[in-house]
């Protein structure tokens, strides 16, 4: 007789077919996703939490070994989630924020996607047929042409009077992994009092995801009072970025470092993006916070 946990992964995984690691890297390539389904950061944060992924696919027609679409999955979630890391007792391990959840699923697929997600992105509308409405949308970073003259021209002037007191913006190219990870969670203890998730294993987080890792610092006078950390994930069509958090020197907010920040990592995203003729999805996480309505428009997302 069967198991029921058996019985309960068949029925999930009715339709899909498993794969290899390496399948599911070619399948993302293919047809791209977010940071929270790129290759890489599945198989790094995985073998962190010391859970195997399992990667499934979508088939094509009868074409023995095409696929339209492909899944990372622990259990009966998708691989990364937070529901995941609290199911199975290593809630807080990581921490890539509230990620906008692109699948790599081909133009015209129509799936039934049965493992739990949340903030599966709007893309996914018409492709993931067991989708749903999710209550709580995220913020998406405006175009550059969306600010008013006038904020573009407020936050030029924030960071020249920043430069002007020996203020200097240093992405996270200047530092190693272990360094802005130690930069980062300092600055996080300064502005909340408390630690930041995943601190215990940080710097190793950002060793494992330095391809991915984004990012900047504010150094005054080569004191470090501001950090932001950021994901990035490139796809045939797009680049997507999660803003994760920031921390702050509470002691030097009159140079309004986190908008300093705010500003130069979103103008280098989004020169990046046009110059490779491709669209940006910059994630701020939740629509929860009255500062992103300056930066964001509230984009719907989609849970199984």
């Amino acid at each position: 007789m069967m198991r029921p946990g058996l019985l309960l992964r068949g029925w999930r995984e009715r339709g899909w077919r498993e794969i290899d690691a390496a399948a599911y890297a070619e399948i993302w390539r293919r047809y791209g996703g977010s940071v929270a389904t790129h290759p890489l950061a599945v198989a790094e944060l995985s073998q962190l939490a010391g859970i195997p992924a399992r990667y499934l696919a979508w088939p094509q027609g009868a074409e023995k070994g095409a696929y339209q679409a492909a899944i990372a999955a622990w259990g009966r979630d998708l691989a990364l989630s937070k529901m995941a890391l609290k199911r199975l007792g290593k809630k807080g391990l990581f921490d890539l924020g509230n990620a906008e959840v692109i699948l790599p699923v081909a133009v015209g697929a129509r799936v039934s996607l049965r493992h739990g997600a949340r903030y599966l992105s709007i893309l996914h509308r018409e492709n993931i047929l067991t989708a749903r409405p999710q209550a709580e949308p995220l913020a998406l970073a405006r175009a550059p042409e969306e600010f008013s003259g006038k904020f573009r021209y407020n936050q030029r002037r924030e960071r020249r009077l920043a430069e002007l007191a020996g203020g200097e913006v240093r992405f996270v190219r200047d530092f190693s992994p272990e360094a802005f990870a130690a930069l980062y969670l300092e600055l996080f203890q300064r502005r909340w009092g408390f630690a930041a998730t995943g601190a215990a294993h940080m710097a190793e987080v950002f060793t494992r995801l330095q391809p991915l890792l984004r990012g900047a610092a504010l150094l005054i006078e080569g004191r470090p009072v501001a950090a932001q950390v950021l994901y990035r994930a490139e796809s045939p069509d797009w680049i997507s970025v999660e803003y994760v958090n920031g921390g702050v020197d509470p002691k030097n907010r009159a140079f309004s470092p986190g908008s300093i920040l705010t500003f130069a990592n979103l103008q280098n995203a989004w020169e990046e993006a046009r110059a490779r003729g491709k669209s940006l999805r910059y994630s701020f996480g939740r629509a929860d916070r009255d500062y992103k309505q300056n930066w964001c428009h509230v984009q719907s997302v989609l849970r199984v």
